[in-house]
């Protein structure tokens, strides 16, 4: 089957349609940027909070740099060819990340995904026993409270596109079994038993055997994720789920227009059954300007795509076309606050938090290129006017709540 549909679609795990050479210069503002400074008052909350991330992309990133046969490789020193590395989530108060472990459409239509899904299960296991004194597997809440409490990072495992099971509730046992807290039900693309957002409905949501996986997940305590799931298969997983769902990086729809991100009814609807919406990072999910991109890209794809039968002539006019775009836009902390303060006056400060999206996407907001950047997010809030009890349940006490009540 012809590759440059997957190509196109596949940047990195983001879900933006943007083409793996995709431009990764001359970055441009979105907006006249306000200076945030860090207060002792946020530091201090900062510094007290539990921080959660809910979404990481540092096994595939190790993966695609090959950066464990470099010689001394740690994560307990600067890694500049990642987001996220011990210097830095300490730096940013991280306490707990979920680690995924992504699994690219492509193994959709060539086989294979349920090892690919192993082998950065295995990775994120293996770089915990790289660093004992540093890091420590979590799986439940209380692991993330004791871990923390010891001065350590709690990675928690996730895992990617739901396609990986290739079509077997024994893969998916098998994911928690070796830990994975939740499964993403569909990447970019639509597979045998669940439509994805940026691909055709073929099942108009989840087929039967999709309300089995979800059901089963239920059964097991693992959390439904529907990120990168099309509106209609969100709404099948709020009727089948029996637990919260969470969308673990996804951002506000009617703030910025792309389908990665989620309309307020499906928000509410999340809320209604006690899940969790945590905001991804990507500037190009956060400001409108953003969806302009992807829209012209989609646009160009779907002309290029009628005109190129041909892979490599696909490519090449999508990299001469890429050549003459402008910047892509860039966002502050502010902006994606927005976004947080969205939800909070849809749904409730209940059913908001964080997932960067690091290591999945190109760069962040500008106070926050890396996970150092996390309490910006509490200054911000703490600038609005926010209590620091809500403050608290953003940066993490929601996803506690939720992992919990999944889990029980």
């Amino acid at each position: 089957m012809p590759c440059t549909r997957r190509s196109f679609i596949r940047l990195t795990s983001t879900g933006i349609m943007l083409p793996l050479m995709g431009p990764l210069k001359g970055f441009s503002h979105s907006s006249i940027m306000e200076d945030v400074a860090l207060t002792d008052e946020a530091l201090r909350i900062h510094s007290e909070a539990l921080i959660i991330d809910g979404h990481c992309d540092i096994p595939d990133r190790i993966i695609k740099k090959d950066l464990m046969s470099k010689p001394g490789f740690s994560l307990l020193n600067p890694q500049p060819d990642l987001h996220t590395d011990i210097p830095r989530l300490r730096k940013g108060g991280v306490d707990a990340q979920v680690w995924v472990s992504y699994v690219s459409p492509d193994y959709i239509h060539s086989g294979g995904g349920h090892q690919a899904c192993l082998e950065q299960i295995r990775l994120i296991h293996k770089l915990a026993e790289m660093h004992p004194e540093a890091i420590e597997l979590a799986r439940t809440p209380e692991d993330i409270k004791r871990i923390a409490g010891q001065g350590k990072f709690a990675p928690l495992i996730g895992v990617e596109g739901g396609h990986a099971i290739e079509h077997s509730l024994d893969n998916l046992h098998q994911y928690r079994e070796l830990g994975a807290v939740y499964m993403t039900l569909t990447h970019n693309e639509t597979h045998d038993w669940a439509d994805a957002g940026y691909d055709e409905a073929r099942h108009k949501g989840l087929s039967s055997f999709g309300k089995k996986v979800v059901s089963e997940m239920n059964r097991m305590g693992m959390l439904v994720d529907v990120s990168h799931a099309s509106d209609d298969t969100v709404r099948d997983a709020l009727k089948v789920s029996k637990a919260p769902i969470i969308a673990s990086h996804s951002s506000v729809r009617s703030l910025c227009n792309v389908v990665r991100n989620l309309p307020d009814d499906l928000i509410r609807g999340i809320a209604k059954e006690g899940g969790l919406v945590m905001i991804n990072f990507f500037p190009l999910f956060i400001v409108q300007e953003g969806a302009e991109v992807e829209q012209r890209y989609i646009r160009k794809y779907n002309e290029f795509k009628e005109k190129y039968t041909n892979p490599e002539a696909f490519n090449e006019a999508m990299s001469n076309w890429e050549k003459e775009q402008p910047p892509m836009p860039r966002c502050s902390v502010n902006d994606l606050v927005d976004h947080i303060e969205h939800i909070i006056e849809v749904a409730g400060p209940d059913h908001v938090g964080l997932g960067s999206d690091y290591d999945g996407i190109y760069f962040g907001p500008d106070e926050m290129p890396d996970a150092s950047g996390f309490p910006y997010i509490t200054q911000v809030l703490l600038n609005r006017g926010y209590v620091e009890e809500d403050i608290r349940k953003i940066l993490g006490e929601n996803f506690m709540r939720v992992l919990n009540n999944a889990i029980q």
